[in-house]
């Protein structure tokens, strides 16, 4: 049964360094059916007495078991111990790029290229996006474009990205425009005016996910 964000970290790291959970309830003296329900449980909230002991077993800190890094950027973990890097199908980056989410849109500009994040959705195997008319994103207008997804487990110190590369249009038929906002999971993030509806249709679908051995 999955647990909530503490018992998921705590899992991660304890998994990380080798360990079962009993081992763990005993270098940090606590009772081990209680480790083992902070570990199982999503209603779990533990005292600080219990994460300082935890965290001190796990060669950790109470603030990374409480997810204190969450502003600071992925993958400020450690790895784990055996990892393994495993090349992905297209029919598996398409399944992990699912139906809409936040992915990197990557343009060749005047000054160079430049990535920016833009809230996606996914129709008819195109990607489409939404932005500003004159915005970096609308540059890829014509162009050959990268669309770059990917995820970060800090818990298990896993990963997958996937890379989509293909033409960018931007949409000029009203009943596509009507379909896709109609279909958009949310509007953009950014907020603002955001009226261009942008669609890179892939040719090419690459991804890589890093699994713990």
């Amino acid at each position: 049964m999955p647990g909530g964000d503490i018992g998921r970290r705590l899992v991660g790291r304890r998994q990380e360094l080798g360990l079962s959970s009993g081992e763990v309830a005993e270098r940090a003296g606590v009772a081990p059916g209680y480790l083992r329900y902070v570990e199982e449980s999503p209603s779990a909230t533990p005292g600080l007495a219990f994460l300082l002991s935890v965290a001190d077993a796990l060669d950790t800190t109470v603030a990374r078991l409480r997810g204190g890094s969450v502003d600071l950027p992925e993958g400020m973990g450690r790895a784990a111990a055996r990892p393994r890097s495993l090349k992905l199908t297209p029919g598996q980056c398409r399944t992990l790029m699912s139906t809409h989410g936040i992915g990197r849109v990557a343009v060749t500009t005047p000054n160079g290229p430049a990535i920016l994040p833009v809230n996606y959705t996914v129709v008819d195997d195109g990607i489409v996006f939404r932005t500003s008319p004159g915005s970096v994103p609308a540059l890829a207008d014509g162009a050959e474009a990268a669309f770059e997804v990917d995820h970060v487990d800090e818990a298990r110190s896993e990963a997958w990205s996937v890379l989509a590369v293909g033409p960018a249009r931007r949409v000029t038929d009203t009943s596509a425009v009507t379909r896709y906002t109609r279909q958009a999971y949310t509007d953009p993030w950014a907020g603002g005016e955001r009226d261009l509806w942008m669609r890179i249709a892939p040719v090419r679908l690459t991804g890589r996910r890093i699994e713990a051995g």
